[in-house]
């Protein structure tokens, strides 16, 4: 036998391989359900630079990048292909207000579930590969939200640390491999200062940011964003979102006492520039919420239900943008979109366009819908400039906004000025907008939101209210519609809309991707998958409970998932016919069938090669070819190696099979002037299953690990045989195409 790895070309791709060393023998094919986590010493640790330039098949934080986009360029699974997808595997998660996000890297899923549970999951298997359950004090309902403190939205990664935020208020760190415990850090005392931590962090340069929803009990210093040492924990500064006396903004209170100005959170998770080193994080509204119950209404109460621009490595505010004087608890928390566009507001689709702004040029802003109102607001990312902003679902709470100065003008007849005093808000105080995450596109430079169409009637209370707001509502959906939920997919350069899809049941957060979809779902427990250019609904699936956490797609040795997760119900008070009236925590996966051991480029399609290459006659000797398939996930490097390569005297069956389906490999012998001169079609070699030997000649396979697959190849002993081009089939637009994965060289060299 000879062994040689040198004479060997891969293909280029979108995923890749490279290659293991040489089992002998026969192979055999192990379950799937038989995978092992692997040791420590093969964790790559993860650095900032990957963190600011993510590997295309991982999900390293909330919405996969620092920008916030919520975008993923994987393509495997496409608008001409979504229709095929399956489940794969399926998960029960632990039992709360269950709103998570997985983390996926190299191999491995990471998911939050409620009350401070996290567990480290095969992501193709779906099997635990370890669970940590923190302790949660028992008298926590007596500080903070009862039942809210059980949110555990997303986690951070960096290091071999995955990073959390827990329900007392600490901050902590556990071992990526092994789940223990490495370092935690307290941030407030949450009996003297409580507040919900009810989403984690990012991982901004080294340090973890985290912001927090500060109970009214906490006084200002409850609320706080601060960062910490991704390494060790060491807090390196806070953040204090509302001023005392002597601070810039403390003369926007009113001349309130500093101790009674409360409940000003950043609760969702923050964005980062790296190149300006710049956090950017949104705030909420204060306790109470209507004005005259706290230094007046003509006071603008800095800085609630604003855009932070914070200095990364001092946390001190580069600038601030005000949104809204908010008396209606209208948060302005959520995701703010990082986007290098040009910037050309259509005086037609936008309402309230800055006249400095020269249509056409390209600029750094910072965008998307920061609030509940459903107001687009585009804002310069370095200075904070105003560009441009303009409504999308019913709101009647803003009147104006100067376009020059970016002033909010909000609407005086609903303004409370006193007790007992009623008003109809639109939006309601759950939002037009909530923590559901809406996507960006860089194909369509498009922003996508779920969004509801609602209002409420609101009433103020007096200053003897128990109630963290002092204002109590009864829900209503909008005038002029049935339709509660929607999907609105708006141009971050025009600000036009491109397509409006509304339903009866409310829409859930949102993931984009390469393949041209938008996936989301909705309280109805559906999950489905939007072309992004036109929100036609291209594939559907009723997962039995309301979609609660945030998709990601993610994928493992080149084959490309989707991941969603189900749990508590939202919003169903208004379409109770729509209401599924379960709650079931569990994680759903989909991948398209087939093996899908890669993803490379297209090459012919399977009828015009059995219609121009004819199968070559039985030699009576056969050539047997041991190859190794490797795809690293660090590098996405691809690498191929011949193992081994004999010839034995044996015969090859000839029988053509046809039929084709993705659980087969078509080998195509080559000679040295590149004339296909013979094909062979086998069963899947054990990527999906192992049936072997194939009718037409022998396969035998075996999957090592992840990423790497064995295959021992039987052709006819050809002389003129020069190489062997391995592909796998991908059914498109009616047709198999087949896509080549390999390119080993044989024979005499």
């Amino acid at each position: 036998m000879q062994t040689r790895s040198c004479l060997v070309r891969t293909v280029p791709g979108r995923f890749s391989v490279v290659l293991a060393a040489a089992l002998g023998g026969a192979l055999t094919v192990p379950s799937p359900a038989a995978a092992q986590a692997r040791p420590a010493s093969n964790f790559t640790p993860v650095t900032d630079a990957m963190l600011q330039d993510p590997a295309p098949g991982d999900w390293l934080m909330w919405r996969r990048t620092l920008d916030g986009w919520g975008y993923s360029p994987l393509d495997q699974i496409d608008r001409d292909n979504v229709g095929d997808l399956r489940m794969v595997w399926s998960r029960a998660l632990t039992d709360g207000r269950q709103q998570g996000t997985p983390l996926v890297y190299d191999g491995v899923m990471y998911m939050p579930n409620p009350a401070d549970v996290i567990q480290a999951i095969d992501a193709v298997t779906g099997d635990l590969v370890w669970e940590h359950r923190r302790e949660v004090p028992e008298d926590i309902d007596e500080y903070v939200f009862n039942n809210l403190w059980q949110n555990n939205r997303n986690l951070a990664i960096h290091g071999s640390f995955i990073i959390d935020t827990s329900v007392d208020d600490h901050v902590f760190a556990l071992d990526a491999v092994t789940g223990r415990p490495a370092w935690e850090t307290r941030i407030l005392d949450y009996r003297e200062n409580p507040a919900m931590q009810s989403s984690g962090p990012i991982v901004a340069d080294g340090k973890v940011i985290s912001g927090r929803s500060c109970m009214p009990a906490a006084g200002p210093d409850g609320c706080v964003i601060t960062a910490h040492d991704a390494r060790t924990g060491e807090e390196l500064w806070r953040r204090r979102t509302i001023p005392a006396p002597g601070e810039p903004g403390d003369e926007t209170w009113g001349g309130v006492p500093f101790e009674d100005r409360k409940h000003v959170g950043a609760w969702m998770v923050p964005s980062y520039d790296p190149a300006l080193n710049v956090v950017y994080v949104g705030t909420s509204v204060t306790s109470p919420a209507p004005k005259f119950l706290i230094g007046g209404t003509d006071n603008r109460h800095l800085y609630h239900n604003s855009t932070l621009a914070l200095d990364a490595d001092t946390g001190e505010i580069v600038w601030y943008y005000q949104h809204l004087n908010d008396h209606w608890d209208l948060d302005h928390p959520f995701e703010r979109l990082l986007v290098d566009t040009a910037v050309a507001p259509d005086a037609s689709a936008v309402d309230w366009i800055n006249p400095r702004v020269r249509p056409g040029e390209v600029r750094q802003v910072v965008t998307g819908i920061p609030g509940k109102t459903g107001v687009v607001y585009t804002l310069d990312r370095a200075t904070g400039e105003f560009l441009w902003a303009t409504p999308t679902i019913t709101q009647n709470v803003i009147s104006h906004i100067d376009g020059a100065s970016g002033a909010v003008t909000e609407n005086p007849e609903l303004v409370f000025t006193g007790a007992g005093q009623e008003v109809l808000t639109c939006p309601h105080a759950s939002g037009g907008k909530d923590w559901e995450a809406g996507a960006y596109s860089p194909l369509t430079n498009t922003m996508y939101y779920p969004l509801r169409n609602v209002c409420a009637r609101m009433m103020a209370e007096g200053p003897e209210s128990t109630s963290v707001y002092a204002i109590v509502w009864r829900p209503e959906i909008a005038p002029g519609t049935e339709q509660v939920g929607a999907v609105w997919a708006i141009s971050a350069e025009t600000g036009e809309t491109a397509w409006v899809h509304e339903q009866r049941s409310a829409t859930m957060s949102l993931v984009a991707t390469g393949g041209g979809l938008v996936f989301g779902g909705d309280v109805n427990g559906r999950f489905r998958a939007f072309d992004h250019e036109t929100g036609e609904v291209l594939w559907e699936i009723n997962l039995g409970s309301s979609v609660s956490g945030f998709p990601i797609t993610y994928a493992v040795d080149g084959r490309q998932y989707v991941a969603v997760s189900t749990g508590t119900p939202r919003f169903v008070d208004l379409t109770p016919e729509v209401n599924t009236g379960v709650q079931g925590n569990n994680l759903f996966v989909f991948a398209l069938p087939g093996n899908a051991l890669m993803d490379p480029p297209r090459s012919r399609t399977f009828p015009d090669l059995i219609s121009s290459v004819a199968q070559a006659p039985d030699t009576g000797h056969v050539r047997e070819i041991q190859v190794k398939l490797t795809r690293s996930a660090a590098t996405r490097e691809t690498a191929v190696e011949l193992v081994e390569e004999r010839v034995v005297r044996r015969g090859l069956r000839r029988d053509r099979r046809p039929e084709i389906s993705p659980n087969h490999l078509v080998v195509v012998v080559l000679d040295n002037d590149d004339h296909a001169i013979d094909w062979r079609l086998f069963l899947d070699p054990g990527i999906v299953r192992a049936e072997s030997p194939g009718r037409d000649g022998r396969m035998w396979g075996q999957i090592v690990k992840h990423g790497v697959v064995e295959l021992l190849i039987a052709i006819p002993n050809l002389d003129n045989a020069h190489r062997i081009h391995i592909h796998s089939p991908r059914w498109v637009s009616g047709e198999y195409l087949l896509d080549m994965i390999a390119e080993v060289f044989i024979g005499a060299q």
